[in-house]
């Protein structure tokens, strides 16, 4: 299992809607891959402050808890459509503290079953959201924003393999659809 993969302050991501999940694991088992993890339960908990200016300025900050794997992030992502950032934290229950401290309220809680596999440079993330379905994102983090549009190029192209097209892409947030449900 390997972490570079999640290391850089931008990350090109693109998100599809499946029409089925079965098609995409068949796909995905017919080509070389490496598994980080399958079926985690990811739980985000999204803040923002009382007048929802984070919102307003195309950021959001979320503290995320993952079982079983153990993983707690601190994931921080705009106001550009690629600047993400995420960091493992030890203690989610303190650093929910510390924003609330600041003055940040929870503004949003969701949970994913997730499941990521690396392809190559690229990782792809196999998610199901209850009430909203299944969805695969293709994605590569990265320090290099000269090559973000090269990237998204490759992340096309890879999507393509999976059958997936340009009618398929899913441009909201998790949190901007869950929100208008």
């Amino acid at each position: 299992m390997s972490h570079k993969h999640f290391k850089g302050q931008f990350e090109v991501e693109l998100k599809y809607r499946l029409a089925c999940r079965v098609a995409f694991l068949a796909v995905l088992n017919s080509i070389e891959y490496e598994v980080m993890f399958e079926d985690n339960i990811e739980s985000d908990c999204y803040f923002d402050t009382p007048t929802q200016q984070l919102l307003a300025q195309h950021k959001s900050v979320c503290i995320r808890e993952c079982e079983p794997s153990g993983i707690k992030l601190w994931i921080v992502k705009g106001p550009d459509a690629d600047r993400c950032q995420a960091s493992n934290i030890t203690d989610a229950k303190s650093a929910k503290s510390m924003l609330e401290t600041m003055g940040y309220q929870v503004c949003l809680q969701m949970t994913k079953q997730r499941s990521i596999y690396f392809v190559g440079k690229f990782h792809i993330t196999l998610d199901h959201l209850a009430g909203l379905g299944d969805f695969a994102e293709f994605a590569i983090m990265t320090d290099d924003e000269d090559s973000l549009e090269i990237y998204r190029a490759e992340l096309v192209d890879l999507a393509a393999q999976f059958g997936l097209t340009q009618d398929q892409l899913e441009h909201r947030s998790y949190r901007s659809m869950q929100e208008a449900k």
